[in-house]
């Protein structure tokens, strides 16, 4: 488990002095990334192996969107490794320890230099710390688009400052430009992503937007594929 400690400062709301979603992502993200730090032996077998670990999916149950100024708890744990693919709770907390918002998120290890998916040794999974499995509706990782006409906007390029170390557009950034695209009348309570190929410096991203009842589906598609789909619920 590892733990991070915020706070809502400007940078991180939106006009209604909320934090913004892209925000709130980038804190999951960033307890994810710095979990490593808890399982020093994992860390170092993945850096002698040359492997990376990247978000495969992610759910986020919205409970309650904090505002400007709130202190905020980060708390990432994994509950489940199998070799291939690692299952993590990731709960941002307000200062009183009720749950903002609820997560979960699976992540695949792949050879940096490759990208093909790699194994882990099994002495690596059975050292590992595991948690308890947090208590939220689970649904699939995968997301099923509905087969209807979608709407079509104009490509936007993946810039600079959208890459993180991987050498791709970091998986929060995919909920940057999303939420370009929300109307101004949808207010989500659960998003789902399903990241399928990394977006890379240079490529055109030509999001795809779906309306249907109380759901939004977002999908980030390049000419011939899809790099992400991101499926919104009020």
């Amino acid at each position: 488990m590892f733990t991070t400690h915020e706070i809502v400062t400007t940078s991180k709301t939106g006009e209604d002095g909320k934090l913004k979603l892209f925000s709130a992502f980038q804190l999951m993200q960033d307890c994810s990334e710095l979990w490593f730090e808890s399982e020093p032996q994992f860390q170092a077998y993945m850096r002698n192996n040359n492997i990376t670990q990247l978000l495969y999916s992610r759910q986020v149950d919205i409970i309650r969107v904090p505002s400007y100024k709130e202190r905020l708890t980060v708390r990432t744990s994994v509950y489940e490794c199998n070799g291939y693919y690692g299952y993590r709770n990731t709960i941002i907390f307000d200062e009183a320890g009720l749950p903002c918002y609820a997560t979960w998120s699976t992540g695949v290890c792949v050879n940096h230099a490759t990208g093909r998916l790699s194994k882990m040794e099994a002495d690596m999974v059975e050292g590992m710390t595991i948690d308890p499995k947090y208590d939220m509706e689970y649904l699939d990782r995968r997301i099923v688009v509905p087969k209807v006409e979608a709407l079509s906007s104009e490509a936007v390029p993946v810039m600079r400052n959208d890459i993180d170390y991987n050498r791709h557009m970091n998986n929060a950034h995919y909920i940057r430009l999303a939420c370009e695209y929300l109307p101004e009348d949808f207010t989500p309570r659960r998003v789902r992503v399903e990241y399928k190929k990394p977006a890379k410096l240079g490529d055109l991203i030509y999001p795809q937007l779906i309306r249907q009842d109380n759901k939004l589906f977002l999908l980030m598609n390049s000419i011939d594929s899809t790099y992400a789909v991101i499926e919104f619920t009020a």
